[in-house]
């Protein structure tokens, strides 16, 4: 996140204070345009809405406006990072909070028509007399609006209610609230308990939806005034009417509202002739990776052809799914890929018939519905739904509370891409049924099954005591289910995310035509996985470094400066702007230079440019301006004289199946230089891997792979190791041994570049500082001198100091304060001077061994970098 200086636009404020508004700038030092932000407060019927306003540049130059809403239980706060990069990208953007919400007054109507949704008409009132917002007519501006759940869902509401909204962007919302939370007339009651603490209890909603929430909670089933009312309130009640271009995103692991929800937003506005594009994010409401930089720039792409109608802005493709590639072999995480298609399939495309083989069962629905079958649980989906999607999961079916019916195994895999159905006969020992259908990737072994996204589709049978047949539609999903594996169908009596019958029951559930019905979608294409470097990497190596030496040879390399040969790293006025930009900065004008057997610190918040520089460093990118040299050699992408450098930036990738050592052993002979040259022997001495190097990295903890990564870096030992944050994801024994790891590389004259955010570990294990913010350099130098410049001077002596001694210290004139600590006598200074200060020590028979500046690398960190930390 890029940090930022505030300051208040003083005689503005002053102004805008005396009509309840503030007035703030947000100046960025990297060059781009200022942010300028105004806090309102506006009067609505039955409320005070906080809002915010951000703009940029001249109040002169017309531009499209966007709303942002936020999210249910939040408020405006948790947008604004998204506001501020839309007024850079050229809109005036406003958000506010809902009401009941933040600072915003009334009470909560789940974004009722006659309130939430008029507030946001007014808004955008409050818009058309703005002198910076473009308007299509008088009292018209031109409008987007956008935000996730509940502020995705006004988003829809006000497209459907305001003729004057142009364009829309919701995101993991819903389209219709009673089947949300009465999916077939059945009751989410974990969700819905969920939604009123979160906004503080029931008393917080409209008198009539604390009234329902108590009825339909208590009695475990939903009325018809309850589905009227939600019904009344979303979307779907203005389907008709929503008739402007809809980028619609919505979650893969999400129990709250799902798939089907966005399935459902699509056929309804594209039936209208809006254009629609539909994109099936990684995270959801049970979490896992939402995915907020590639979404949020789609939506700014999806205003910028509709709001400022370029039409050289990419819309993306109409469907798009966030697929599982792999995993990271470094870190244990899901690697992300995306596949599209040309046009929506929906949920039910390309349908593949799998027979399901099994004879009728009973089984019971135990008393109280407890205890319940387990899927998704709120709270802890994050874990369950990442999980999943990597062959693992939480699921959890009761013994006698469940049928379940097995496919074979698959000849040949499937990947399922939108609902299954399957037809079956229920009879219950009661008039009414309530089963779970679910639907399990099992592997080879029998052992392993995965629940996709840890979905469950709930159905309510009602007439079930005769017999009835109905067709079950499972949870929408993506999943890829292997040849071998087997898909297994569970009807379960309960689960935990819902309510079921509280008497006894017992149920019998048989296959009616024995097949499951699969959704593919043949035309998805599915971009390359993203897979470890390693695997594509290694046997294009060769050709990649030679092309990069030709590519060398044919521009012009200015010619070393036998001056610097011995100096490893010289960096003279670098310069790196932001893509696509002529005036943001990544570094600016940075100058420092590294010599022998240093282990230099590269300092600075997130966004100052660390990994910037290292990458220019590297040759992995061109700097637009400035000069690095490395042993006096100008570099450029392929530079021989890389082979001296040695570098941990982003992360390694290893083959899991391979042993430490082969990994290495590898990745040096695809350099294409001499074996003996590796020095492996030294590099696994200092690295102190031991027995581990021969077995699988699979087996590897993360501090474990950290290391063998410093060692693939330390490989031929080169004349400088660069680090890129080494010590992410170890715990405090891991980190001890990589900093002797770094001072032991830098033994013997070597030097070592180190970017870290752990401060002390900077402290114990580096000689040198560069220490930047905001692409610029603050300050360069040694740790002690860094560090010094302190009013708290670090007194050691001979001996220990008498508790009554250091209180008579303290209580001296011009001695703010003095602590006994194991490092010695910490005197804080407050008007006294140094050599006085000695001389009291002495007069007290203090026998000193020592007096110097105290001051910790946090201290001056801090101090150097100011707001930005």
């Amino acid at each position: 996140m890029r940090r930022r200086r505030w300051r208040v636009a003083a005689g503005a404020a002053a102004l805008a204070a005396l009509a309840g508004a503030g007035v703030w700038s947000a100046a960025d030092a990297s060059g781009a345009p200022a942010v300028h932000r105004e806090d309102r407060v506006l009067d609505m019927p039955g409320a005070k809405i906080d809002t915010s306003f951000f703009t940029t540049g001249s109040p002169s130059d017309k531009r499209p406006a966007v709303l942002i809403g936020h999210g249910f239980g939040g408020s405006k706060n948790e947008v604004r990072g998204q506001a501020e990069q839309l007024a850079r990208d050229g809109y005036a953007v406003m958000t506010w909070s809902a009401r009941g919400f933040g600072t915003s007054t009334g009470q909560i109507g789940l974004n009722d028509p006659q309130f939430e949704v008029k507030d946001v008409s007014r808004l955008i009132d409050w818009l058309a007399k703005r002198p910076e917002v473009r308007l299509d007519k008088a009292g018209d501006p031109r409008v987007g609006v956008t935000g996730v759940s509940y502020g995705g869902a006004i988003s829809l509401l006000a497209a459907g209610y305001d003729q004057r909204v142009d364009a829309i962007a919701p995101e993991m919302t819903y389209w219709n609230l009673s089947d949300v939370f009465f999916p077939d007339g059945v009751y989410k009651k974990l969700w819905a308990g969920i939604f009123v603490s979160t906004a503080g209890g029931c008393q917080k909603f409209e008198p009539r939806i604390c009234a329902m929430y108590n009825r339909v909670a208590t009695a475990g089933q939903p009325d018809t005034e309850a589905e009227k009312l939600l019904e009344s309130k979303s979307p779907s009640a203005v389907a008709d009417r929503i008739k402007v271009p809809a980028l619609i995103m919505q979650g893969q692991t999400d129990s709250l509202f799902p798939l089907g929800q966005a399935d459902a937003m699509e056929k309804a506005i594209a039936a209208n002739g809006a254009p629609v594009s539909v994109d099936w994010i990684a995270g959801g409401h049970d979490g896992g990776d939402s995915e907020n930089g590639r979404t949020r720039a789609r939506v700014t792409q999806w205003f910028d052809r509709y709001l400022k109608d370029d039409k050289g802005a990419s819309t993306g493709p109409a469907f798009r799914v966030t697929r599982t590639g792999g995993v990271n072999t470094t870190d244990g995480s899901a690697q992300l890929r995306g596949a599209s298609a040309g046009s929506y399939p929906g949920l039910g495309s390309g349908r593949r018939a799998i027979a399901l083989t099994g004879r009728a069962q009973s089984f019971d629905n135990p008393p109280g519905g407890a205890p319940p079958a387990i899927s998704a649980v709120p709270g802890l989906g994050s874990g369950l739904a990442g999980l999943s999607s990597l062959g693992a999961g939480l699921s959890l079916d009761f013994p006698g509370q469940y049928a379940a019916f097995d496919s074979a195994p698959l000849a040949t895999g499937v990947h399922v891409t939108g609902s299954p159905t399957v037809k079956l006969t229920v009879k219950s020992s009661a008039d009414q049924a309530v089963l779970f259908g679910k639907v399990y990737d099992v592997g080879p072994d029998g052992k392993q099954k995965v629940l996709p996204s840890q979905l469950v589709a709930p159905v309510r049978v009602d007439g079930a005591k005769d017999g009835k047949s109905v067709e079950l539609t499972l949870p929408a999903v993506d999943h890829n289910v292997e040849a071998g594996h087997r898909l297994r169908l569970v009807v379960a009596a309960t689960d935990l995310g819902f309510a079921s019958p509280a008497a006894p029951a017992t149920y019998t559930v048989s296959l009616d035509g024995g097949t499951l019905s699969v959704p593919t979608v043949p035309a998805l294409r599915t971009a390359s996985a993203g897979l470890a470097w390693w695997v594509w990497g290694l046997p294009l190596a060769g050709a990649l470094i030679g092309a990069a030496l030709l590519v060398t040879r044919r521009t012009h390399t200015p010619p070393a400066d036998p001056e610097l040969a011995e100096v490893p790293l010289q960096i003279t006025d670098l310069t790196k702007k932001y893509a696509k930009s002529s005036d943001r900065y990544a570094v600016r004008d940075l100058s420092f230079r590294v010599e022998k057997g240093q282990v230099l610190g590269l300092l600075g918040p997130n966004g100052a440019g660390k990994t910037t520089t290292l990458r220019m460093l590297m040759g992995l990118i061109r700097p637009d301006g400035g000069e690095i040299r490395v042993f006096g050699h100008a570099i450029r992408p392929g530079s021989p004289v890389l082979s001296r450098v040695g570098a941990f930036v982003e992360g390694a990738g290893f083959l899991p199946h391979l042993s430490g050592r082969e990994n290495l052993e590898l990745y040096w002979a695809a350099t294409g230089r001499p074996a003996g040259d590796s020095r492996i022997e030294e590099v696994l001495e200092i690295a102190g891997l031991g027995d581990a190097l021969q077995r699988a990295v699979r087996t590897y903890s993360q501090g474990m792979r950290q290391r063998l990564a410093i060692a693939q870096a330390m490989l031929g030992m080169p004349d400088l190791l660069i680090l890129d944050e080494p010590t992410n994801g170890l715990d405090p024994p891991q980190i001890r041994e990589m900093r002797d790891v770094m001072i032991r590389y830098a033994q013997g004259g070597r030097t070592v570049i180190v970017s870290s955010h752990l401060l002390s570990e900077v402290e114990q294990s580096c000689t040198h500082l560069v220490v930047m913010d905001r692409g610029r350099l603050v300050q360069a130098g040694p740790v002690a001198e860094i560090t010094g410049g302190s009013d708290t001077l670090l007194v050691t002596t001979a001996g220990p100091v008498p508790a009554a001694v250091v209180d008579k210290v303290a209580a001296l004139p011009g001695i703010g304060s003095a602590l006994h600590t194991d490092e010695g006598l910490l005197v804080r200074l407050d008007g006294a001077t140094t050599t006085e200060l000695i001389a009291e020590l002495l007069r007290l028979d203090v026998q000193l061994t020592g007096v110097g500046p105290h001051r910790r690398l946090e201290d001056a960190f801090l101090t150097l970098i100011g707001g930005s930390a």
